[in-house]
């Protein structure tokens, strides 16, 4: 049984206004990627707490001209700029309704993870505003389009780090009060879903979907849009913050991380450093790395390697040495993914007979090893793997885009900003918000699960603005 959704009235749900078209199929895709190179202008000082979906007071009146709607478009038309800022990547992207990229920009900060040994929100918050304008004009110019081409404008409000997200969202609230768009506020891990819907034009729901990267790991049943049941999630430590410190530990190349660490297990023996598989004993389908984490620090201890030496400057011996810990950490991590997926799909036949498809996305998503044994546990189920291209793994515009391009297609979207918004206006970010509510059997009995949460699913917010439209609007029989 899925938990009970929360009905009552929440002041930020998603408008309906009277636009509810079905999303465009099949699709196509085109992907343009373009590295950009972070320039050194002094970021912006001034920072909005931006919010989407409906935050306005209920008096506010939308100032002329009347922002465009899809009623004035057909459905392969409609054009969405999308935003990324969560976490450590600027990203943005201009995406038509067919499923046709029209540009992807992406700047990288992997020279800032280098320096700091991971995240730092503030410093990562700095280089998000020295290069976010840069970033979206360069999407505008490489889909040769302007701002009065674009049908609305999508950005991830959550979750993620405030700092970051903030940058997205006030770039995204300008360019939409300016120029009168409506704006889509976006779920970032839903968007990792859904993407995977811009390759594969046989992906329909309800699907399975595991999301894994850096800050998490999710299993989910995608029942329909907007509408997500929760299998499990990490109770401590996700996959991709695992690869990276034991890359760390191994003297490999952060800018790299994760798949410096998979190049060099491919030198190695899986089974030669004996490390046990996470919960084993636990019969549900949550994650756990924070014990393997250890294990494996304990490996590195006793073999006496020098984290601090490169291991480009080691010795044939302890390279290999090194190569071992990393192939062993890494059959056991994804054993681990293994175990879990297992369960998820036998838990979400039961919900979804009808489901044929895995989608396997976020930036671990990227990892050869991680997509050939995952394809084998879902053939042995009788499903499909679904995945999308490593560019679109990765914290991405595109991802953002098209996912607004989905909830745009059904209504759920916010009038533009005021054009003249003060830069003192409270706005609304979710750095915490869960996708869906939680599967009954699912619920972790583990102490240490991060549970705390600051609003609503997505799940239950579109499900109680969809019950109060219906009793507002009750259908003629």
């Amino acid at each position: 049984m899925v938990g009970g959704l929360a009905l009552q009235s929440l002041s930020s749900t998603f408008s309906r206004l009277n636009f509810l078209l079905k999303p465009p199929l099949p699709y196509t895709s085109r992907i343009i990627r373009t590295q950009l190179k972070p320039q050194t202008q002094k970021p912006t000082s001034n920072l909005l707490k931006p919010c989407c979906f409906s935050s306005y007071p209920s008096n506010h009146k939308i100032s002329k001209p009347q922002f465009r709607t899809i009623a004035s478009s057909s459905r392969d038309d409609i054009v969405i700029l999308g935003i990324e800022t969560s976490c450590d990547d600027t990203a943005a992207a201009v995406v038509r309704s067919d499923g046709k990229i029209l540009s992807q920009v992406v700047s990288s900060q992997a020279d800032l993870l280098e320096q700091f040994g991971g995240v730092s929100p503030k410093d990562a918050k700095e280089q998000h505003s020295k290069v976010i304008d840069q970033v979206v004009q360069r999407a505008l110019d490489e889909a040769n389009l302007t701002e009065v081409d674009l049908s609305a404008v999508a950005v991830t409000i959550g979750p993620g780090l405030s700092l970051c997200l903030r940058v997205g969202v006030q770039k995204a609230r300008r360019i939409a009060g300016k120029f009168s768009l409506p704006i889509v506020g976006v779920h970032h891990m839903e968007a990792h879903a859904l993407v995977a819907r811009v390759a594969e034009k046989e992906l329909q729901f309800p699907f399975l979907t595991l999301l894994i990267s850096g800050g998490h790991n999710l299993l989910v049943l995608a029942r329909d849009l907007g509408h997500y049941v929760q299998l499990g999630t990490t109770i401590d430590d996700a996959i991709g913050e695992a690869y990276d410190k034991t890359a760390r530990l191994l003297g490999l190349d952060m800018r790299r991380g994760g798949p410096a660490l998979e190049e060099l297990a491919r030198e190695g023996n899986p089974k030669s450093v004996k490390l046990k598989v996470p919960m084993k004993h636990h019969k549900d389908c949550n994650f756990s790395y924070a014990g393997l984490k250890t294990q494996v620090r304990l490996a590195i201890e006793s073999s006496n390697i020098d984290k601090d030496t490169p291991i480009s400057s080691t010795s044939c011996k302890d390279r290999s040495i090194r190569a071992d810990i990393a192939a062993s950490f890494q059959r056991v991590a994804v054993l681990h993914l293994e175990e879990r997926c297992e369960r998820a799909i036998a838990w979400a036949a039961e919900i979804e007979p009808s489901i044929k498809f895995l989608v396997v996305s976020g930036g671990v998503a990227s990892n050869q090893y991680v997509r050939t044994r995952l394809d084998h546990v879902v053939k042995r189920k009788g499903l499909q793997l679904v995945c999308p291209p490593p560019s679109l793994c990765t914290d991405n515009g595109v991802m953002i885009a098209w996912t607004g391009i989905e909830h745009f297609c059904q209504g759920r979207y916010d009038p533009p900003p005021p054009a003249d918004e003060p830069e003192d206006a409270v706005l609304d970010l979710r750095p915490r918000w869960p996708l869906g509510e939680e599967y009954e059997e699912g619920v972790s009995k583990s102490r240490y699960i991060r549970k705390a949460r600051t609003h609503a699913s997505l799940t239950s917010i579109i499900q109680a603005s969809m019950q109060q439209r219906d009793q507002s609007h009750p259908r003629k029989s």
